[in-house]
């Protein structure tokens, strides 16, 4: 009888799915009568919490570029002020340095901005004597502002921070490059537009040593254009003749 037993075939348990108890071979329950284990609440406090992503407030938009009005002393007679005192204080983050654009027509008072600053700009005058030993040679102009731009570009490669060009800048299109170039080399670039009347400079021009022809004059005064931040300026000085009346001063006024 023993021995019928021990050879009797033991049935297979009921098929169900493991517990997650870590115990090997234990098996579920099965059937109606035998529910999911329950999970305590208190796990609920262990679970990782969800990661609050803050967006950053937008930066405030920039203040908008201002065009600064100076006035023309009486005098051109005035103790010079230091290069870094021209027009401004220079910028203090990206950019290395300045480069000023003096624009206005001959005889508007750029060489005596210049001087009153204690500035040596780099001009087309000053390349002229240099080059040809005469500062009436003009059948070589497209030489003269070539051979400018690539000083201007020694020094800016040398990072020279301030870096002053006397020339009438007339057009846009004449001041595009030196713009391009400045501001390809991480430079700002400062327009000084000397908003001088035509009647004005022809006065002074007639009693400057080197007379420039009346015709010459009103054919570069028809071509004058005033700067525009739109060209890539990031400051505008506007510099006026001072009334007979004695009026006038120094004042600021938004960009148009």
């Amino acid at each position: 009888m023993k021995e019928r037993l021990r050879h009797r075939k033991r049935k297979p348990p009921a098929v169900g799915e493991s517990e997650s108890t870590g115990k090997v071979g234990q098996q579920r329950p099965v059937g109606d009568k035998h529910p999911e284990p329950l999970q305590p609440d208190y796990l609920e406090a262990f679970e990782a919490p969800k990661a609050v992503v803050r967006q950053a407030p937008p930066p405030p938009p920039p203040a908008a570029p201002k065009i600064e009005v100076e006035m023309q002393p009486e005098s051109p007679a005035m103790p010079p002020a230091p290069a870094s005192e021209a027009i401004g204080h220079a910028p203090q983050k990206k950019p290395k340095g300045v480069v000023v654009l003096a624009i206005g027509l001959p005889g508007s008072g750029k060489t005596t901005w210049f001087r009153r600053r204690g500035v040596t700009p780099l001009s087309s005058d000053l390349l002229r004597s240099v080059l040809f030993d005469d500062v009436e040679e003009q059948r070589y102009q497209g030489l003269v502002f070539s051979t400018l731009r690539q000083l201007l570009r020694a020094r800016l490669v040398a990072r020279m921070p301030w870096n002053y060009v006397d020339a009438t800048n007339l057009s846009p299109r004449e001041r595009r490059q030196w713009i391009h170039m400045a501001r390809g080399l991480g430079y700002e670039v400062h327009a000084v537009f000397f908003d001088v009347p035509l009647e004005v400079c022809l006065e002074r021009n007639h009693r400057r040593d080197r007379v420039v022809p009346e015709d010459v004059m009103r054919r570069m005064a028809a071509k004058l254009r005033p700067p525009k931040f739109e060209e890539g300026f990031a400051k505008i000085v506007v510099v006026k003749v001072k009334r007979k009346d004695g009026e006038g001063g120094e004042s600021a006024s938004d960009a148009g």
